[in-house]
Formats: structure tokens, sequence, C-alpha cells
């Protein structure tokens, strides 16, 4: 199996620990830096990336101090304010809890589409939110949580700075929809779950102005765009890249979760399984990687913690990009992303086997 050297080997041969360590570190970070440069402005859009080896302790920002919006990468912070709930006693994850009407939202998963007053285990609410990317299930343990409590676990968890608030996935719809009409935040949950079906873009702002029943001379946004636009503006489930790989380091280094908790995490950020897809895409099939993925018009993050399991190895990405399709050509961006990740700390050609 090909693995992550914790330094360049011919550095370790040529010099002294310390200065070894600043002088790899130098070395990969200078030459992807400008890797990431030359695919940012290749691709459309604008790119956001944020590197740290754990082994040199040596980090790589590029546009990673600006607020990026997180989608559903917003569901690992919500994941470990759940389980650090768990581990002080106040949850258990066969714990149950039951489906309400207002927790149903469109977007991955099929809670949305199950009976009300069904009960459904911690467990298994954890990986439908985070395996399916189920926002039907974020919102149902976001209820438990507290959405106060959440934002005070996760202010505290990314280290205090760079990092707004989180909300449930319902508040995200009725804000963007009341950028176009503040009438948006009466529509009940079954409403927004049916404009989902309208297709996107003008669609979907035309079955919105007739369920609003408002004047067009009262609309406050021309388009859906217009209003994702001042939506992103509000930096609501956002942050900073530097501020996330800081919660991603912190896990990894057993300083939020239990052993046990941070296992239960692992499993459902998907560390035995390779799909494919964005970042992990540029990563070779065999080195192990926890991510979660988030995505919204024209914005897309890919977030994660190659080698989580070996501190001496583990390199935290938080990569997002905005301003471009989020589905096709974020995809493409975070490979190349990726193959840069591999040339640079993994190995020589990202295509070896």
């Amino acid at each position: 199996m090909n693995r992550l050297p914790a330094l360049p080997a011919l550095l370790v041969l040529s010099c002294g620990l310390s200065a070894c360590t600043d002088e790899a570190s130098a070395t990969w970070k200078k030459g992807l830096e400008e890797e990431l440069r030359r695919i940012d402005d290749e691709a459309p859009g604008d790119l956001g990336v944020y590197i740290k080896h754990l082994g040199d302790d040596a980090q790589l920002r590029y546009n990673a101090e600006r607020f990026w919006y997180l989608g559903s990468a917003v569901k690992v912070p919500i994941a470990v304010a759940l389980l650090q709930g768990i581990d002080d006693g106040e949850h258990s994850l066969d714990e149950r809890l039951s489906l309400q009407a207002d927790d149903k939202v469109d977007g991955s998963g099929d809670l949305v589409w199950q009976d009300e007053g069904v009960d459904y285990s911690l467990r298994d609410l954890l990986t439908e939110m985070l395996i399916e990317s189920d926002n039907t299930a974020a919102n149902m343990l976001i209820r438990l949580v507290g959405e106060d409590e959440l934002n005070q676990r996760t202010r505290k968890n990314m280290g205090g700075d760079g990092f707004e608030r989180i909300t449930t996935f319902t508040q995200v719809r009725r804000d963007v929809y009341g950028e176009v009409h503040p009438d948006a935040a009466k529509l009940e949950n079954i409403q927004l779950v049916e404009l989902a079906a309208a297709r996107f873009s003008e669609p979907r702002y035309e079955a919105l102005v007739e369920v609003l029943q408002v004047e067009r001379g009262e609309l406050k946004a021309a388009s859906m765009e217009q209003a994702y636009a001042r939506y992103y503006a509000r930096k609501l489930n956002s942050s900073t890249l530097v501020a996330y790989g800081a919660l991603l380091e912190r896990l990894v280094r057993g300083e939020l979760l239990s052993e046990a908790s941070r296992d239960v995490l692992y499993a459902d950020m998907k560390i035995d399984s390779y799909d494919n897809y964005r970042l992990e895409a540029g990563l070779p099939e065999d080195v192990p990687f926890i991510h979660k993925t988030g995505t919204q018009l024209e914005r897309a993050c890919h977030v994660g913690v190659i080698e989580p399991r070996d501190e001496a190895r583990a390199i935290v990405v938080a990569a997002c990009a905005e301003g471009l399709d989020e589905g096709k050509e974020a995809g493409q961006l975070f490979e190349r992303v990726g193959q840069a990740i591999t040339r640079a700390l993994l190995r020589a050609d990202p295509e070896e086997s």
C-alpha cells in the first residue's frame, strides 16, 4: 500500500530534524500554492483551499481566510455537537427521535417522504445526515441539540473566530425565498417541499411568486440568482476555511470527541469507502479519507482529512468554490485540487495504482 510519508524522504536524509521540518514544509507549500493558483486561473469562478499537514504542522492558505458558504458541509459540525452531547451523557446513540412535520424539507434523502410520528435512533439519523446528506435528518438533530447549543459548541470547536451561525435547512429555504419577498417566512414546510419540485431557476421563481400571491411590484429580488446572492452575503451557514480546518484538526487530535464517538463519525464520513468524486477522485484509492461535500446554487465545498487515524500523516483539507456550476464544473475543479495534493504530499503521479 502506498502511504503518505511524514516528511519527504530525501529531506529526512539530508537535514537535521527541525531544519528538515521547515524545509519540507516550504517545499510542498510553495509548489502546491503555485499549482492551486494555476488551477484557479484556468477554472470558472473562485477557489478557496486550506491544507494543513499535521505531521509537520505546516499549513497552506489559499483564499482561506474569507467566508465561504458551506452547504451540507455544516453537517459535520452538527454531528460533532451531537456526539459531544452523547459523550457528556445528555443523549445516547440508541435514543429515538420522532419525525415532525416541521422537520421536513427538500434535498437529498427520503425522510421527507416518511410518515410523521415515526421514530428513528440517533445512530440512524447520523448516518442519514452524513452518508445520504438528508436535510430532514439534519433538521431533526438540530432540533434535538438546540440551535443555540449547536452554535455555541461549533464556535468553540472552530476556535471562536471565522464562523457566523448554522440554521436549520428549512430556515435556509425561508431566508433565500425571503429575499424575494418577506412573506416567505410564513410558508409551511410542505409548501417549501412542493416548491422544490419546480425546475430551477425561472420556473422556481415563478412558482414562488404564485405561492406567495403578491404583486410583482412588491418583489425584492428579480430572480432566484439574485435572491441567493443576497442570502450568501449574510454569511449564515458559512465559515472561513481556516476555522473549518481547525475543527477538523481538533477532531483528529482527539480534542473534541471520545474515541468511540470519533469512530462513529469516521464511519459516517466514509473512511472505509471510495467515491471517486470531487476531491477524492484526485486522491489515491488506497489512502483513507474522511470527508463531506456541500452544494447549493453556484456554491460547492469538499472538506475532510486524509489519513485521519495517524496524526503524523494526517492532512486536513477544506476546499470551497463559488461562481460556477456546482455540479460538473465544481467536481472537475476539486478533482484537480485532489490531484495537486497527491503530487505534492502523497506521491508523484496521482494515476499510479
